[in-house]
């Protein structure tokens, strides 16, 4: 993904969600399942808390929140952030 792409996606709570929700929806549609669906949003929480600044208020909260976690809760928003984006 370039830069300008990943930049457009992490401005706003609401673009990220979108995307997200996107990303989601595909994998359903591949037949992946929730705990699959929480396992690849756990990775990719992973990344964005290594390596990229939040951009907004809740993009900081999720960070902090994914940082005082250990595995066990990391899993369990990652599956609240796949909840969040299928309503």
């Amino acid at each position: 993904m370039g830069q300008d792409k990943k930049e457009d996606i992490l401005a706003s709570f609401d673009t990220f969600k979108n995307y997200l929700s996107e990303k989601v929806e595909k994998g359903e549609k591949l037949g992946m399942n929730e705990e699959q669906l929480a396992k690849t949003a756990q990775k990719v929480a992973d990344y964005l808390a290594a390596h990229e600044e939040p951009r907004n208020r809740e993009e900081k909260l999720l960070q902090e929140l994914w940082k005082v976690g250990n595995e066990e809760q990391q899993h369990q928003l990652a599956h609240l952030l796949v909840r969040l984006v299928q309503q």
